[in-house]
């Protein structure tokens, strides 16, 4: 079997792993995180229909009007992580369970995942 060489084969073999064991209910939905080279994407989506209930990322406009401009550093995953839970509140989703995409669970994910947990959501 050929060694997996690239960053992204990586990160894609790690992030099949861990969906075998994370799955979203319309009680608890699936908070997925994806991060790239210049912004931050989160959703929160119900496996059973498959349908994303919220969405924030640095690209939307309520973002770019509230913040400004986006960035690379771990303050804007805090501010998606604001903008995203203040939208799941509006729609009743309190528990989640945390996909973190295959990324390690350190830096702009780990910062994401506790400034949610302090405003209210849980994993």
């Amino acid at each position: 079997m050929a060694k997996l060489k690239t960053r992204r084969e990586r990160r894609l073999r790690r992030h099949k792993r861990i969906r075998k064991k994370v799955f979203g209910t319309p009680e608890r939905p699936r908070l997925c995180v994806y991060r790239s080279l210049k912004h931050f994407y989160a959703q929160i989506i119900d496996d059973t229909k498959g349908h994303t209930l919220v969405s924030a990322s640095t690209l939307d406009r309520e973002y770019r009007r509230r913040f400004g401009e986006p960035g690379k550093s771990i303050e804007h995953a805090k501010r998606v992580a604001q903008l995203l839970v203040e939208r799941a509140k509006e729609k009743g989703i309190e528990k989640v369970v945390f996909d973190r995409g295959g990324f390690k669970y350190h830096g702009k994910i780990k910062a994401f995942a506790d400034e949610c947990r302090r405003l209210g959501l849980k994993f």
